[in-house]
């Protein structure tokens, strides 16, 4: 479908999805690009998306692939906003530091919220849609692939790592030894944090979250969680224990039973200080072992919290100081 058409048939063409196929036949040859290299592949949970060489315009939706492409040197012609730790645009402060350096200004779409802003993405005619970290559905993404060839999330929606989301887009921007430099270096930063603190090495941690009224408890599985590890942390087997298995990274503990969260250390994220004063003054938050000890690191304010959760090519540099300072504090308390 041409882009000019493509609002008019939208609606047309959602009533066809179930005929349509996600990737490229296999008798199709690879298609060559511009500058007769052949496309690149990329394999996704809907199918494969190839993407002609020397691709320029692309939109970048979700999480971290606006961070992964402004890493590789790639300005997008837009880029969705967030709705979280963001300024008036709906720009994370990463993002727009990266942008004023760069003298940038991208067209910010407006968040997904039941849908991609289809006609405003449709404006910018971009050559490339990415969305390696986000929860596009299949309906979504052929309405997408309708304007642009569209990448999404190799599995299931949100649970992209972050080191796997540079990787898609470095492969999807034919940059992939450039993304493969760009891990490095995050990697390098990591590595030499968790050797200036070797004090974390082997602490078993609990990440949670007490707020409107529910007490969340982070999984393993969950990127926050993840990110902690990558430090020499060890998820907490009490974690596990306690896992109610309702949700996929993350679920809600009774406040009756929090004393039962054995764990060196603990993380508490909070938006506000007074959300963590007023947290402390709870007879459930003291009946947990290691704030009893002060082991305990407070997680504090929408930007910090955003910023490894999880982690982006941008966010991970912006945070991370901050971020293992208040861990180390926390674990010189930790038994």
């Amino acid at each position: 479908m041409n882009r000019s058409p493509f609002l008019a048939a939208a609606g047309a063409a959602a009533l066809l999805l179930t005929a349509c196929s996600a990737g490229p036949t296999n008798e199709e040859p690879p298609a060559e690009g511009p500058g007769g290299d052949d496309a690149v592949v990329v394999d996704h949970a809907f199918g494969s998306t190839e993407i002609p060489a020397e691709t320029n315009d692309i939109v970048t939706l979700g999480w971290g692939s606006t961070e992964a492409a402004l890493a590789l040197g790639v300005v997008p012609v837009g880029i969705e906003a967030q709705t979280y730790a963001v300024d008036d645009n709906g720009l994370l402060p990463w993002v727009n530091e990266e942008l004023e350096s760069l003298g940038a200004e991208p067209t910010v779409l407006p968040a997904t919220v039941e849908e991609p802003a289809y006609e405003d993405i449709d404006a910018l005619q971009p050559d490339l849609i990415l969305a390696p970290y986000s929860g596009i559905t299949a309906e979504q993404y052929e309405l997408l692939s309708q304007i642009a060839p569209t990448v999404v999330f190799p599995e299931e929606p949100w649970t992209t790592p972050w080191r796997e989301v540079i990787e898609i887009v470095g492969t999807s921007l034919d940059l992939s030894a450039e993304a493969d430099e760009l891990l490095a270096d995050l990697d390098a930063q990591l590595a030499a944090v968790a050797e200036e603190h070797p004090e974390l090495d082997g602490l078993s941690v609990a990440a949670i979250w007490d707020v409107g009224g529910t007490f969340y408890v982070y999984k393993p599985e969950d990127s926050r969680v993840d990110f902690l590890l990558d430090l020499g942390l060890v998820s907490a087997p009490a974690v596990s224990e306690l896992d109610t298995g309702e949700e996929t990274f993350v679920y809600s503990l009774s406040y009756e039973r929090t004393d039962e969260l054995e764990a060196d250390l603990i993380v508490n994220y909070a938006s506000t200080q007074e959300e963590v004063d007023t947290f402390l003054e709870q007879s459930y938050a003291q009946a947990i072992p290691a704030i009893q000890r002060g082991a305990v690191a407070h997680i504090v304010g929408d930007q910090l919290i955003s910023a490894m959760s999880p982690p982006t090519a941008l966010s991970l540099t912006w945070g991370l100081e901050s971020y293992v300072e208040e861990i180390a504090a926390a674990a010189q308390h930790a038994e």
